[in-house]
């Protein structure tokens, strides 16, 4: 039986060759994604064990703890503890730490380097151990830095050079005066560092004669742990934390297995999907494989083969098959994972430096996912296959499924279709995060009821083509009849293409639904024409909203200066604003009372309001975070929203209170409007500064945009692969109907129908098929669109539904493209046919 099934495998080579490419794509792409996040995890981890070189044991201050009406505080490492842990015993060197956001522009004024890897820092004494100085020497003064090499690379910046520097706000031009190496997983991965003096990063960062953290050295002899235990012993206790360079290598280590761990999932996902679609295709092929290996397999049963040698003949081909396409597959993969690797540095997002990692794991994981989903799609046909009695199958009289095996496969499917369509309903009446796995089992559930109820649901849409089909004659109407003749063989090729779809179809559905409820939030809500904010959504200085002031124009301005309180043994935040101008900047609905905010008024958002039992006229304390305490009165309580809620009080109420004063936004109006003359006065007056963004309304609806447009192509890409599996699904399955009825087309050809007739017949069939799947998978897809959107926009007053007509019907039209291309090598096999021969094939 296992040379039978290795003859078989050989003899049948172009049949099973479509199959093998499907399982191979699904596993190259397990595998890419296995090789590619692994290399990165492993090139950041060692990237980062080095950046602790220095540092055997890290001291950090600890926060104080809030209690009652009192914020705690962060306490300060202080000069003298600098000093104190270089005394202690079995210590060889300390550094003082400092760092914070610092953007570097380039020669263009363009901001290097991703904002939110732009950091700055100092560089300690007159040897930083941790930056080797490539070029040039140590910074010193206010007017001097130096940089990182790749960033003096990519920016073609050199020692003399001056550079264009932001902290919060203000630009400064210092003057390079060197360039150092770092082994900084951030610089690494495309970021920027610039390293100032201590006093001046001190002093830029808002942490004058204190540091973020002391890294010990320790002497030769002295192990980590034991380090540690003598700083705790000398330093101030409670004020505090130490953690050796062992701990802070391995908690780095996590970090990025975690945030490589999202990445991995989410590829994996499409990977998934990929086999899933896949499955379809295996089981189909061998299906039809069996189906014409029918009086052969009777014949072994004939002459003394059991049951479950029939069936494990079957599932030794599978596992040949899946053997071929899982070792390809892995190679391929290897290649998707350099390919990744490289694909990022074409994106500037550049990687740590090092091999490809191929784990005995991920070559586990090819060669188990491609043998166990080929077998496992190939066991129910072989399984069918056993157990029919070797008389009927010689007489093929086993053809057609029982009336008892359809209504059961009708009424399980039914129940499955149900049941998803009950618990996505279900979930979406939930809140928030709840009905997200809910949602998601019941998606799971109606894909599978959908899947069994096709072959039912093929014959009244594919019907609903009929007087379509028509035009194209006899060919037209043998192609319709084709494709319901089989209805199984048509659901389980339609179903690989409708997967690919729903999701497609979903995902645009819900994205366009966001999007647009994003951009009604921030148009509705916001009457500002514009608002500047820093690029990488760190504070402003409160700099810029003077100089925004000044500018010749600006009839009206207003910072949004966020500060932490306690109200009520609770912290809260308070949002500092103009109050005389925050009225005209913003257009948020009143509930109570008015949007009324000076001295001691405030007005509060709906949710805040309720929480605390407040309306219109309450009155409350709030102790700020200097300590002193202020009794405020609720003028009015408005809609919040995603973009702007909270409780607003006047900046002149608020500003006295605080020690670092910055804002998160400022708002502003001008007398013209906007424009691109109006939007460049507003940035030179800031010093055209790259950390800066200012933006009009149309900037935020084209962010918004972007960001969803940049998630959806991405999504576009990976699904592509499925429908890539689809059309291999629909070739195979066209392939072999022409094989199967390699006599019929011989008599069609012998009673007249010529060769541009059979052509055109099952590229017609192909296309019904595609188009039946290509309904479905929309259908699906704007249902579970709308479904997600209302999970998702509960807790958003202008979410509303957008079906994309114009890309729907692109997607309907991919299907029929899908279709059209399968059908071109089947049709052209097809139409080859020596009519004699055919007619004579059993």
């Amino acid at each position: 039986m296992f040379r039978t099934a290795l003859r078989n495998v050989l003899a049948h080579k172009a049949r099973l060759l479509m199959t093998v490419l499907a399982v191979m794509l699904g596993v190259a792409f397990v595998s890419g994604t296995l090789v590619f996040t692994n290399t990165i995890s492993e090139a950041y981890q060692k990237s980062s064990a080095k950046g602790f070189d220095q540092t055997d044991v890290a001291v950090t201050a600890k926060w104080g703890e809030d209690k009652g009406n009192t914020l705690g505080k962060r306490r300060e490492l202080s000069q003298s503890m600098l000093e104190q842990s270089a005394k202690v015993s079995g210590a060889a060197g300390t550094i003082g730490v400092v760092s914070g956001f610092t953007a570097i522009a380039d020669k263009d004024g363009k901001l290097v380097g991703g904002g939110f890897q732009s950091q700055g820092g100092n560089y300690f004494g007159a040897e930083d151990p941790r930056y080797p100085l490539a070029q040039g020497k140590a910074p010193h003064g206010a007017n001097q830095v130096a940089i990182d090499s790749e960033t003096a690379k990519r920016a073609g910046y050199k020692v003399g050079d001056t550079v264009r520097i932001s902290v919060d706000g203000p630009v400064l031009k210092p003057t390079i005066t060197g360039v150092f190496t770092t082994d900084d997983g951030n610089v690494a991965a495309g970021g920027s560092l610039a390293l100032f003096d201590t006093p001046t990063a001190q002093k830029l960062f808002g942490k004058p004669g204190t540091y973020d953290e002391i890294d010990v050295k320790a002497a030769a002899g002295t192990s980590q742990t034991a380090l540690q235990a003598a700083l705790e012993k000398a330093l101030p206790k409670g004020t505090v934390e130490t953690t050796t360079g062992k701990e802070l290598a391995d908690s780095q280590a996590r970090l990025i297995a975690s945030q490589m761990s999202g990445l991995k999932q989410g590829l994996l996902v499409f990977a998934g999907i990929a086999l899933f679609v896949g499955t379809f295709i295996i089981a189909n092929t061998f299906t039809m494989l069996v189906a014409q290996r029918t009086k052969e397999l009777a014949l072994l049963r004939a002459v003394g083969a059991s049951r479950r040698q029939v069936t494990r003949s079957v599932l030794i081909e599978a596992f040949v098959v899946g053997l071929v396409a899982a070792v390809t597959g892995l190679v391929a993969g290897i290649g998707i994972g350099a390919g990744l690797k490289s694909l990022m540095g074409m994106f500037d997002a550049t990687v740590p430096d090092g091999p490809l990692v191929i784990t005995p794991g991920t070559v586990g994981a090819a060669l188990a996912v491609g043998v166990l989903v080929t077998m496992l799609a190939a066991w129910l046909p072989g399984r069918r296959a056993a157990k029919i009695p070797p008389v009927a199958a010689m007489s093929s009289l086993h053809a057609k499924a029982t009336t008892k095996s359809l209504v059961l496969r009708n009424t399980l499917g039914a129940l499955f279709s149900g049941a998803g369509v009950a618990v996505v309903l279900a979930a979406t009446t939930m809140e928030g995060s709840d009905g997200q796995a809910p949602m998601g089992m019941g998606a799971v559930l109606l894909i599978i009821g959908v899947f069994i109820l096709t072959p039912l649901l093929s014959r009244p849409l594919i019907a609903a083509a009929a007087p379509l089909m028509r035009v194209f004659g006899i060919s037209g109407k043998l192609a319709r009849q084709n494709s319901v003749r089989n209805p199984r063989r048509t659901a389980a090729t339609a179903s690989a293409l409708m997967i690919g779809l729903t999701l497609i179809t979903g995902m645009t559905v819900m994205a366009g639904s966001l999007q647009k409820s994003i951009d009604k939030m921030a148009t509705a809500a916001v009457k500002a024409d514009y608002v500047v904010s820093m690029a990488n959504g760190n504070e402003l200085s409160s700099d810029v909203e003077k100089k925004l002031a000044k500018v010749d124009g600006v009839t009206a301005v207003s910072p949004l200066r966020n500060a932490a309180s306690r109200i009520d043994g609770e912290t809260e935040y308070l949002t500092g604003v103009n109050g005389s101008a925050i009225g005209g900047l913003t257009d948020l609905k009143v509930d109570d009372g008015a949007f009324k905010v000076g001295g001691s008024q405030v007005v509060v958002d709906a949710e805040r309001a309720k929480s605390f039992g407040w309306k219109a006229g309450s009155t409350f304390t709030v102790h700020y975070e200097d300590g002193k305490a202020q009794k405020l009165t609720v003028a009015g309580v408005y809609e919040g929203n995603d973009l702007i809620s909270g409780i607003m009080l006047d900046t002149a109420t608020l500003t006295p209170h605080l020690s670092d004063v910055s804002d998160m936004q400022v708002m502003l109006k001008t007398s013209g409007g906007a424009s691109d003359a109006t939007k460049d006065k507003l940035e030179k007056a800031l010093g055209s500064n790259p950390a800066i963004k200012v933006q009009d309304k149309k900037d935020l609806s084209d962010s918004i945009a972007q960001l969803f447009t940049l998630m959806l192509n991405m999504l576009y890409g990976l699904l592509a692969m499925a429908v890539l599996v689809a059309v291999l699904g629909v070739i195979n399955t066209l392939a072999m109907s022409v094989f199967e009825r390699s006599q019929e087309i011989g008599m069609l050809r012998a009673i007249g129908l010529d060769r541009k007739g059979i052509k055109r017949m099952v590229r017609l069939e192909s296309l019904v098929i595609s188009l039946f799947g290509g309904v479905l998978g929309i259908g699906l897809g704007v249902f579970f669109g709308w479904a997600a959107g209302e999970l998702l926009g509960a807790k958003m007053a202008t979410y509303e539904l957008v079906l994309p007509w114009a890309r729907m019907a692109v997607f309907l039209l991919l299907a029929a493209t899908v279709g059209i291309l399968a059908a071109l090598w089947p049709a052209r096999r097809a139409a080859r046919m020596n009519m004699l021969a055919a007619i004579k094939a059993e």
